[in-house]
């Protein structure tokens, strides 16, 4: 049985598809003071993680699998880790004036993004293979 409700699934992509239209739409994402103009260089990274979260909940929607989910995790573990890489590498993030210790919070919390993608990234691809070898979840005690 998918850990995922129909209702989490819909969430989730009422929550992605409202991110993508605020960084993109309004009020965009120059809206936001510390974003430098180099966030046009991220942004086709992060739109495209944020799309794959919508499709990938669309599809835990309509089909009910361990295994679907666990396949559809790896993809959204990877649109997201190309993301925060990106975001790693071109830091488009300019804090002006204020404390000088927020660029290393911000890098603090993409390697932490990073590390967490790379455990459920294992987590899911375990649950694929007990899902293809046909055993059933550990239920929880």
């Amino acid at each position: 049985m998918p850990s995922t409700s129909r209702g989490g699934g819909v969430g989730s992509v009422l929550v992605n598809a409202v991110l993508l239209w605020a960084i993109n739409m309004w009020p965009g994402w120059r809206m936001v003071p510390f974003l430098a103009s180099d966030m046009t260089r991220v942004l086709d990274a992060v739109n495209a993680a944020l799309i794959a979260g919508i499709i990938v909940n669309l599809a835990f929607v309509v089909v009910r699998s361990r295994g679907l989910q666990a396949l559809g995790n790896l993809v959204v573990f990877g649109f997201g880790m190309a993301a925060l890489l990106r975001l790693w590498d071109v830091f488009p993030f300019d804090f002006g004036d204020g404390w000088p210790g927020w660029p290393m919070v911000v890098r603090v919390f993409l390697a932490l993004g990073m590390v967490g993608s790379v455990i459920g990234a294992v987590v899911e691809v375990v649950a694929l293979i007990r899902s293809l070898a046909g055993l059933a979840p550990r239920t929880r005690q």
